[in-house]
This record gives C-alpha cells, structure tokens and sequence, in this order.
C-alpha cells in the first residue's frame, strides 16, 4: 500500500523553450528533491510508492520526464542519429554529432526548478540522470543544496564499458506492440538487473503496460543516447564541484560498472561512496528501505535556506 501524502497530478511546465511534464508528491513547503531518471525512462520509472515513501519523510518529492521521452516534447524533427556509427566513430577520429547534450538537459530541469520557483533542490539522478545531475552541479552549482548520483559515471572513455549483453539492452530498439514490448522489458529486466534479488515478472509486465500505454518513443532514446555518447567525459569539471555529494552504485550493474560511480565519487571533493551488494542497473523493490534511507540521511546535513 502506498505512503499516503499529498500528490499534484500530471502538469505542463514551459521550461528551457521546451514543454516538460512532471507531477509532484508531498508539501510545496517542504524542502524540494528533484528526481531525473536515466536513458529511455519515463518519470513513472520513479515508482509512486517510492516517491511517496520519500516525501513522507518530510520533503517535496518532484518527478518529470525528460525531454524526447513520456509526454515532454519530442525532437522528432531533428532525425534520428546512427548509433552503430556513433559508437565506431571514436576509433575511426570521426567528429560525434547529437541534436542536444547531457547539458541542455540539466538545463531543463534547472529550467523545471525555475518554473516552479524554487531557488535550491537537492537533485538525485540514476544513469544517464545521474550524468545531468552530475551536469547541473557543474554549470549550475547555485541551484543544487546536493547531489546524489545513481548508478551513474564520469562518463570517461577509459572507464570499463557495459557487459556485451547490457550494450545490446542499450542499443536494441524495443519492439512497437504492446505485448513484444512488454516481454522485452521483462528479458531486459533479466540482463540489467543484480543476481541478489529475485524479479517481480507480474510487477514488470503491469509496469512495461503503464509505459506503453503512456507513450514509447524509440527515436528520442535514440538521441538520448547520441547526447550520452557526444557529452564527453566529467571528471576533470567535477573535480571543481563543491556541493555536498552521494554516490550510490550496484557492484554488480552489467551496464554501468561500479568503476564509473567510484570515479564520481574519486572526482568531486568530499564525496561519500555506498555499494550497494548485488545491485545490478535497477532500483529494486528489496533495496528501497535501503536507497531512501540514504538518500535522506544525506539531504537531511544540507538545510535549503
């Protein structure tokens, strides 16, 4: 049974010259935590109960999707890019070109902040949301009261890359009916997650539905990831980060090896490091007592004025 709290339903902002749509859970009073979620996902990819369960702790839990995924806008005018090239131009000196970057879209949830007129959020990224968090306590440092980055990286090019079946994951366009789209997420589910924690398929093939049904977008993954793969890597940018930081990381995440959140941690001064034993590259249910527990542990030192 979810937490009970105060929820606002699905909203448009006018954000960074784009249309954002988040929703929010807990007391506007309260100090605001905004949560971006990784390569592909939607905000209902932040499940309700753990965003409830986080705002029942005394904060105003804020959730959107991305741009070119959910129900923001979409840059369908721009094409879709050629990831199989863009992954071999790099050892061809061939130049990356993307129609964003992982920059643009930490503006966008600065741009989020903005609509909603708050000043200073603690901000909490998985995966690729991990790297626009990680965006937006470089290039935006006044707005971030923290920063705790999920299963995330530097994204340097040195560090060890994702298993060969956690790539096909990231590279495979899902299938376009409903029910191959669900069991895709199921045989995904499979790949990315730790060898710890037994799946929910019934859980993942309702959710896998709520997505669908809300709105796939194969091509704004695409450029998703095209704005990973143009970025370039943090480390050096976050070594001038001074906000008070968590990094979170699976030791056993197929996708993104533990080595990546270790760098993040190794680069920004101060930062505090949990491994978590036999997470893979999900939140899973088993693990969330644990994950918002630390969560709030860490925003709790850093009062927002």
């Amino acid at each position: 049974m979810m937490t009970q709290v105060q929820y606002s339903e699905p909203t448009i902002a006018k954000a960074n010259d784009i249309e954002i749509v988040f929703d929010t859970f807990g007391d506007p009073n309260n100090p605001p935590i905004l949560l971006v979620m990784g390569l592909g996902a939607q905000m209902i990819d932040w499940k309700e109960e753990f965003c409830a369960e986080l705002a029942s702790r005394g904060y105003w839990v804020i959730r959107y999707d991305n741009r070119d995924i959910g129900l923001s806008t979409k840059f369908d005018d721009a094409g879709v890019p050629n990831i199989l090239s863009m992954l071999l131009a790099p050892s061809q000196d061939q130049p990356l070109e993307s129609p964003y970057t992982i920059r643009d879209m930490a503006d966008d949830g600065v741009g989020l902040l903005d609509a909603l007129e708050i000043e200073k959020a603690h901000v909490v990224g998985v995966s690729m949301g991990g790297m626009i968090a990680q965006s937006m306590a470089i290039h935006h440092p006044t707005r971030l009261a923290s920063l705790i980055s999920i299963m995330s990286s530097t994204g340097e090019p040195d560090l060890p890359p994702p298993t060969p079946e956690a790539l096909a994951v990231l590279t495979t366009p899902a299938p376009t009916d409903r029910a191959g789209y669900i069991e895709n997420s199921v045989e995904n589910s499979r790949v990315l997650s730790g060898p710890k924690f037994p799946l929910n398929l019934d859980l993942i093939r309702e959710h896998a539905g709520l997505k669908f049904d809300r709105g796939i977008h194969p091509t704004g993954i695409a450029r998703q990831l095209a704005a990973i793969l143009t970025s370039g890597g943090r480390r050096e940018m976050l070594k001038s980060v001074t906000i008070p930081t968590l990094v979170i990381h699976g030791d056993a995440d197929p996708l993104v090896p533990l080595e990546g959140g270790k760098d993040t941690a190794d680069a920004i001064s101060g930062a505090e490091l949990i491994i978590m034993e036999g997470m893979g590259h999900d939140l899973p249910l088993q693990l969330w007592s644990q994950l918002i527990d630390a969560i709030v542990k860490h925003v709790s030192k850093f009062e927002i004025l």
